[in-house]
């Protein structure tokens, strides 16, 4: 290999690169529908009670507030334990059998960001064409930062998923080292954003990519990323001592 290295074709070798796609692969199933109703319920929940206005009165509220007890109550009446294997967030690339079951990666679903099943996830719709990462996602009340506006913070969250994405098409595993946001026009609430990420180059360890979102014609940001290539061996310890953590 040279130190520099082209794009690879994500499907050379009967492989994939992208983990990231077998969220569309997902059979849904009866639970796994069922958990994602329930995610985008708790989705609405947040927006409504986000943008409830001054009008509401305190009894109004004092209903809401107690129907939502009760709910968590029922909730933690049920059987805890995770709903699938590993980590909500992992390197999206490094190569996989092509006869790999989807279901390994059911822990997508769970992401903060693209996750169906996570009532934090605004969610991002994610995939890939030949050469980029597209996504489209729309912001409700509960990410406000400026008055009608995404915060930045989770601009730059998107970005950090979207590009994290994009390094994939290096064909290697590699975690974020640098990001940073050009904020160029306020990014709206309530709208269709539009991004789009690429694989820049890699030299060596170093994987740089790029970014932009939009809405309609009109640039909100652009991003640039750097990832570092992973040793394998430190990220098992990482993980082991994660387990270990929690029991």
């Amino acid at each position: 290999m040279t130190e520099t290295e082209s794009t690879p074709d994500p499907n050379e070798g009967g492989i994939v690169f992208s983990r990231i796609a077998r969220l569309h692969q997902l059979e849904l199933t009866p639970r796994r529908e069922q958990l994602r109703r329930l995610a985008a319920a708790n989705r609405l929940i947040i927006d409504r009670m986000v943008s409830t206005g001054s009008s509401a009165t305190v009894e109004q509220l004092a209903e809401a507030a107690a129907g939502l007890e009760r709910l968590a109550a029922e909730l933690e009446s049920l059987p805890a334990g995770k709903e699938y294997e590993g980590f909500s967030e992992v390197a999206n690339s490094g190569p996989i059998p092509s006869d790999d079951d989807p279901e390994r990666w059911a822990l997508f679903d769970h992401s903060p960001f693209i996750g169906l099943s996570n009532p934090l996830s605004p969610p991002i719709d994610m995939n890939f064409l030949e050469d980029r990462v597209v996504a489209t996602v729309t912001f409700g009340a509960a990410y406000e930062g400026p008055p009608g506006c995404v915060h930045g913070g989770y601009v730059a969250a998107a970005f950090d998923e979207l590009l994290g994405c994009a390094q994939s098409l290096s064909g290697t595993q590699g975690m974020t080292a640098q990001l940073v946001v050009n904020y160029r026009t306020p990014t709206p609430l309530g709208q269709e954003l539009h991004l789009e990420g690429r694989l820049v180059r890699r030299e060596g360890r170093k994987i740089y990519t790029s970014g932009k979102l939009m809405v309609g014609d009109r640039l909100c940001a652009e991003a640039e990323g750097l990832f570092i290539m992973f040793d394998s061996a430190r990220f098992q310890a990482l993980l082991a001592a994660r387990m270990d953590q929690i029991g």
